[in-house]
This record gives structure tokens, sequence and C-alpha cells, in this order.
């Protein structure tokens, strides 16, 4: 079976270093930890919940360039590396804050004049993102309040918000990509 090459990108050497050492102290064993349980280590100290969601990263995606003219908050930078340059969601972040700014990159591909069918919202979800969580990302946009769903959850609807100055910047930076 050929082996299949997986891009590991550390943002920060040191945090990734002690987040691994942290979770092979808490290793319960006389014997060094498995291949498996090494590779979720590596996938975890990584920022990723495990090796699985690891591999459903898309390979290497550019991360978005800012425009040099503006300059943005730090959430709103950090939750830009998380789009590709076609603006699609590339991983959905372990930290909250993060994945509740990212879902604006999402609300704002619905239109709040139609109703969505649950397939529709689905293939919508699937287009701007990269690693097949859609079902996530659609119950996150409804608990979250941006879009409404009936009690059979067979139609949905983009509901109103209001965008703080942070969500505002994020959409204008996805706007800018052209996508």
């Amino acid at each position: 079976m050929p082996r299949e090459s997986l891009p590991l990108v550390v943002d920060d050497l040191s945090t990734f270093a002690k987040s691994l050492r942290a979770q092979l102290l808490k290793h319960e064993s006389s014997q060094p930890p498995g291949h498996q349980t090494l590779l979720n280590m590596l996938a975890r100290a990584a920022g990723h919940r495990n090796l699985q969601t690891l591999q459903a990263r898309p390979p290497a995606p550019r991360p978005v360039a800012a425009p040099q003219a503006m300059t943005h908050s730090d959430i709103v930078r950090r939750t830009l590396r998380l789009f590709d340059d076609q603006g699609r969601l590339t991983r959905l972040p372990v930290k909250r804050s993060l994945q509740l700014m990212s879902l604006w990159g999402l609300w704002m591909r619905f239109d709040a004049k139609r109703p969505y069918r649950e397939r529709e919202v689905n293939q919508i979800l699937t287009t701007w993102h990269c690693f097949g969580d859609y079902c996530t990302l659609r119950r996150d946009l409804v608990t979250q309040k941006l879009m409404a769903r009936t009690a059979d959850s067979s139609v949905y609807t983009k509901l109103p918000a209001r965008p703080n100055e942070d969500a505002m910047a994020l959409m204008r930076a996805l706007r800018q990509l052209g996508a």
C-alpha cells in the first residue's frame, strides 16, 4: 500500500512541543505509545481533534492574504487564515470564538429573501467548506440564530442578524477575494 504524504503545519513550534510533551506524560503505560496513538497525539498537538480530522483537511490550502491597506483585529486575522484563496472554510477550528466568527463567512452565502430546503443548505455549505462536515455547520448556524428552521427541519431561512465590527471586517475581506 503506498504511503500518503500528509503535511502538518504548526503555527507555534513551542506550543506544539509543550502540548505533545503533556500528552506523552499523560500516557498511562510503561510502553511508549503505539503508532496510531502517537499519530493522534501529533495531530492534537498541532490543533486538530485527532488524526482523522487532520487527514480530512485539504492539502496545503493557501491562506487568505488580507489587503495591505486594511488592518484587522487579531480574531479577524486568525479567522481569515481558516479560509482558502477561494473563500472556502478549510477546517473547523478548535477554539469556539474562531468557530463562531467563521460562521459569518458562511452566513453571508445565503439569500435572506428565500427559504431553503435542507438539501439546498447542505449543498451551499458543501460548496463553501472543505472538510466534509456540513451537518455541524448547519447546526451551528441555527444554534447561533443566524438561520432558523421549521420544527421538522425541512425549511431553513437566513435570519436578519447584526454582525459586530469584526464579523463585518471578515465578510468584507472574504468578498474582496471575489468569492
